[in-house]
């Protein structure tokens, strides 16, 4: 903390997320994504409680202020919080599981404070809350606080994050025929290696099969020494054209979270599975409504799910049309301009 200079006191907007090796890449992506569409008119600098995230941040553009806190313990980081500031009339944006009340209410003294959040529960000391999750719902938010000086509440998979190459290159996908490249992404950290273990359910499949390999992916090793040994198999290692890669692809096998919003937005067709309780809500919502396959909770039934990755797999090889429905459905799930509708709903806000 000392290290913070005059001109790191005067952001317009702050944005606090972490990024590591035990909660992945997620929360801090989805949040460059949205400060993506702010920079050109306010400056936004990101609080991180390690380097690992603030790195990730700066190799964005983005000036980033490590607290050296632990990000599971953020009331640690309220002493810091004057000094962090350097003043009110701030606009802050707060992605993290970790929040609790004593620590929003200690922000509202610097300015106003947006939270980014999953799954509903907990009534906030905030000025907005954001959910963009697809089965998120507004009646439940507004029973939940019940009362008129509830927050503004921004809710549902309008406001979903998605990177600008997303929307540019959203539209119809080719008409559903032999399947001959599968993406298989399984998040940003996947400390589980559950990628290596999916490509040996899927190893007499035969397509080529593209895995990407997240930022903090500790067998980025082991995923390399498996493709030097099976040739159709290629290992992508910090992909920037996510969506080309998506877009070349016939089916993907994924984590839930945020991409599978972008699948959607692509019309890719995809099998996905929860690797975590957060992300059950929306792998149950795409396969009760038929715009995904879903194979269950690896972090509850591993030996299940990877079974029924290979069938489900196994199944869209043999059935192009249910491809091409599916594909349909989530076009229909997501528009790609979430992020512009959260960069300006920031931009304006305390004004």
């Amino acid at each position: 903390m000392d290290k913070i200079t005059a001109a790191e006191k005067t952001p317009d907007i702050v944005i606090r997320a972490d990024g590591n090796v035990q909660i992945g890449a997620g929360h801090l992506m989805r949040c460059l994504t949205v400060a993506d569409e702010i920079r050109e008119k306010k400056r936004v600098v990101f609080w991180c409680a390690d380097e690992s995230g603030a790195a990730q941040a700066r190799a964005r553009g983005y000036q980033a202020l490590t607290l050296g806190t632990d990000y599971r313990h953020m009331a640690q980081e309220i002493p810091l919080l004057e000094k962090a500031a350097g003043g009110g009339g701030k606009v802050f944006l707060v992605d993290s599981y970790y929040i609790d009340a004593d620590y929003l209410r200690a922000l509202q003294s610097y300015g106003s404070v947006y939270l980014l959040e999953d799954v509903p529960g907990h009534t906030w000391p905030v000025d907005g809350v954001i959910n963009y999750n697809a089965f998120a719902r507004e009646e439940d938010y507004r029973r939940l606080y019940g009362r008129e000086s509830s927050p503004r509440l921004y809710i549902g998979a309008a406001y979903v994050p998605l990177r600008r190459q997303f929307p540019e290159l959203a539209g119809a996908m080719p008409q559903a025929g032999p399947m001959e490249k599968i993406l298989l992404t399984t998040g940003g950290g996947d400390s589980g290696n559950i990628a290596g273990k999916i490509l040996e359910r899927l190893e007499d499949v035969d397509c080529a099969i593209h895995v990407v390999s997240g930022p903090y992916n500790q067998s980025g090793e082991w995923l390399e020494r498996y493709a030097a040994a099976h040739p159709r198999i290629q290992v992508h290692r910090q992909v920037t054209e996510m969506a080309r890669l998506m877009r070349e692809c016939d089916l993907a096998v994924t984590a839930g979270g945020t991409t599978v919003y972008e699948l959607c937005a692509l019309g890719v067709p995809f099998v996905c599975f929860s690797c975590a309780e957060n992300q059950e809500a929306l792998t149950a919502y795409v396969g009760q409504r038929e715009i995904g396959w879903n194979a269950g909770a690896f972090h509850r039934d591993p030996a299940g799910t990877l079974e029924r990755i290979g069938s489900l797999v196994r199944q869209a090889l043999a059935q192009p049309e249910t491809r091409r429905r599916m594909s349909a459905r989530a076009e229909a799930l997501v528009d790609g301009q979430g992020a512009k509708r959260l960069a300006a709903i920031l931009e304006t806000a305390g004004n």
